[in-house]
């Protein structure tokens, strides 16, 4: 729903009138692509409610709403909050701790036995994936920046310039891998997860060095946020590997409570 929703919005105002992979671009249709993210929105809206209802778990429909409604708010009028730069920050709320932490209290129930508390391992991973999914964001703009500047959507990299966003992926990525290994030494994550995390560094090198040497190559920085959804990908996989590991083999680790 929010790829359809930002691409008719974005289509609306001419941001995306170069941009091959819009939705819109590629059905022919913004009112079928509008009326097709509504049709999702509603039918998701349904699911979660039905399936926070069977849990008789309201506290995580709360989170999914509050999730939707960054998703809404970031794109959407009256707000188009992502054309004052405000995007990432609402990727990472979306897709971090409301998705995240949502999604994982739907997994139990209400009951003393299957109430699922939370813990300190789940809000650092919820941290971690809005992390690297705000990075895919971020990555986006790259090979946007004159169709942004052109429309007024003031993104990070038109504030900044592609040199000094190229800077910000590099910190980024270092301060993804140091939160992993200040979340392992608190000992908050797993060390089957920092150390099965860590094997995917050799792609997060490879995003650093890619927007490093094509940020001002506006065709083949096109790519930047594919590297970015892979190493999202690995991180998550790994990440969630870790937990499954430590869940049956380290029968040692123990969650540190922070809401039951």
């Amino acid at each position: 729903m929010y790829l359809r929703s930002n691409d008719v919005y974005d289509f609306d105002t001419g941001a995306d009138k170069n941009k091959r992979e819009s939705v819109v671009n590629l059905i022919g249709s913004r009112t079928g692509t509008l009326l097709a993210a509504y049709m999702f929105l509603v039918l998701g809206l349904i699911g979660l409610t039905w399936v926070s209802l069977e849990a008789g778990h309201l506290r995580a429909m709360l989170l999914l709403a509050c999730a939707i409604f960054c998703g809404y708010i970031y794109q959407c009028p009256p707000f188009r909050l992502s054309y004052h730069g405000l995007g990432e920050p609402l990727c990472f709320a979306a897709f971090g701790p409301f998705a995240t932490t949502g999604f994982y209290w739907l997994m139990g129930n209400n009951s003393s036995v299957n109430c699922l508390p939370l813990t300190g391992t789940v809000l650092c991973a919820s941290l971690l994936i809005g992390f690297t999914t705000s990075l895919i964001l971020f990555c986006s703009h790259f090979h946007q920046v004159e169709e942004d500047t052109t429309v007024g959507k003031i993104s990070p990299l038109v504030r900044l310039g592609t040199e000094k966003g190229s800077s910000v992926v590099k910190v980024a990525i270092t301060a993804l891998y140091s939160l992993l290994l200040i979340f392992g030494l608190s000992r908050d994550l797993p060390s089957s997860c920092i150390i099965l995390c860590l094997l995917t560094l050799p792609m997060g090198n490879r995003v650093v060095s890619f927007v490093d040497e094509n940020h001002e190559d506006k065709r083949s920085i096109f790519m930047a946020k594919y590297y970015c959804v892979r190493l999202h990908a690995l991180f998550g996989a790994s990440l969630a590997a870790g937990l499954v590991i430590a869940k049956f083999v380290s029968k040692r680790y123990i969650p540190r409570l922070i809401l039951a």
